[in-house]
């Protein structure tokens, strides 16, 4: 049997991604008028971090000395899209395909207020990577595969440290977000963090106050997307400042049956799930979160979903059972699973195996097809629009109730009532 991983692994080091044709492309255009000896772009950032410990690279940025003017001229007349996604911090979007990259040009901070920064361009590598968050995040790349590492990242990288550049407090205060990114990476990382960190991240909690709801929800969800999430449970300082910052995630104990669902590869739609562990009581608190960040609408009614039909389950012993054709039948498979899931990890007493058999029940179950329609009621006399509907919704009813039954006969005897009382 191949090891795929190992196959995988040895790929990634005979074709490395900055040997794809377009990223050539983008850095001989980038290249363009300079002398040889000369460094106008490196790749930096979670593309090298993931580069370097074999990681599949999902996201590219390309630090470059051109500035947004210079960038765009040079791409104007290519296949890629050019996007103007950040003139102001010297960022623009390249679009071709399915490659996506973010070109920045070289910065250093001149002032900034917890939220935004003040900058201003240089031509100094060093520079940037001074002004940049922890020390794995500013490792530069360039286009023959050459590491630049000014700031030891790639030694913390292969030990799991994660440290911020320079003093702590001064970088947390440049923008409070440092704070979750850097609870982030260190979970990722499974890194203790040092005592001085834990008092600088501690101390500026505040701040966190200021930063957009939008920002502070997209820091959560790579949080809860992390395959190791679950290792938080494991490290008090984590977890301390975990709960300081999200107060109403107060079920993270949940967390400790996360692992064996990893294992048997059934935890589809992580952020639901997770979300739905942490947050949801006998309480509005599910409520209250979505209000406070703004979630989507979508997440918010999976989330009642969850919380409703739960609390149906706990009245009734034939949820999973007897009644599971008509649970499936109502809510879909997907969503079932994820009530399904949530007992899980909301019960202690509910087994994994229980679990299993419930969603291979889910998987095997014939779903029922609801045979009327509105021809067949325009037939009997009604009339398009909202009678048809109020019809059709009381012949489903009754035919869910009767086990996905309903004979012509009380099909008929529904259809003359609500024509006589008129609904």
């Amino acid at each position: 049997m191949f090891n795929l991983s190992l196959i995988n692994r040895i790929k990634k080091k005979i074709f490395p991604f900055y040997k794809n044709k377009d990223l050539k492309f983008v850095f001989k255009k980038l290249h363009e008028g300079f002398p040889a000896q000369s460094k106008t772009a490196m790749f930096v950032g979670g593309c090298v971090r993931k580069y370097l410990t074999n990681e599949d690279i999902d996201d590219i940025d390309i630090a470059t000395s051109l500035t947004t003017d210079q960038i765009k001229e040079s791409f104007k007349d290519t296949k890629f899209q050019i996007i103007d996604s950040g003139i102001k911090h010297g960022t623009v979007t390249l679009v071709s395909g399915k490659l996506k990259l973010e070109l920045t040009t070289l910065r250093k901070d001149i002032k900034t207020d917890g939220r935004h920064a003040e900058i201003e361009f240089t031509d100094n590598w060093l520079k940037d990577s001074e002004r940049r968050d922890i020390t794995i995040n500013a490792i530069y790349l360039d286009g023959n595969g050459k590491i630049y590492d000014y700031q030891s990242g790639v030694k913390d990288l292969k030990n799991n440290i994660i440290k911020f550049i320079g003093e702590p407090n001064t970088r947390i205060q440049e923008d409070y977000l440092r704070i979750i990114r850097f609870l982030r990476f260190a979970i990722q990382y499974d890194s203790n963090i040092d005592a001085q960190t834990i008092e600088a991240l501690k101390l500026n909690l505040v701040g966190i106050k200021n930063l957009s709801r939008e920002r502070v929800l997209d820091e959560l969800f790579k949080i809860i997307k992390l395959n190791n999430f679950h290792n938080i449970l494991r490290d008090i300082n984590k977890k301390f400042i975990f709960l300081l910052i999200f107060p109403e995630l107060k079920y993270i104990e949940r967390l400790n049956k996360l692992d064996s669902l990893k294992k048997n590869k059934i935890l589809n739609n992580q952020n639901v799930i997770i979300l739905s562990a942490l947050l949801i009581d006998q309480s509005n608190n599910h409520e209250y979160f979505c209000h406070k960040y703004k979630t989507s609408n979508s997440l918010k009614e999976e989330l009642e979903l969850i919380s409703s039909e739960h609390f149906k389950y706990r009245s009734d012993k034939n949820y999973f059972t007897k009644n599971l054709k008509k649970n499936v039948y109502l809510f879909g498979r997907e969503k079932l699973k994820k009530i399904a899931i949530f007992t899980f990890l909301e019960n202690k007493k509910f087994s994994l195996s229980e679990l299993l058999k419930i969603i291979e029940n889910i998987h095997d179950i014939t779903i029922p097809k609801f045979t009327f329609n509105g021809e067949k009621l325009k037939k009997k006399g009604f009339t398009e629009g909202k009678e048809i509907g109020i019809g059709l919704k009381k012949l489903e009813k009754e035919w869910i109730e009767n086990d996905f039954n309903l004979s012509d006969q009380r099909a008929d005897s529904i259809i003359n009532k609500i024509r006589i009382y008129k609904y």
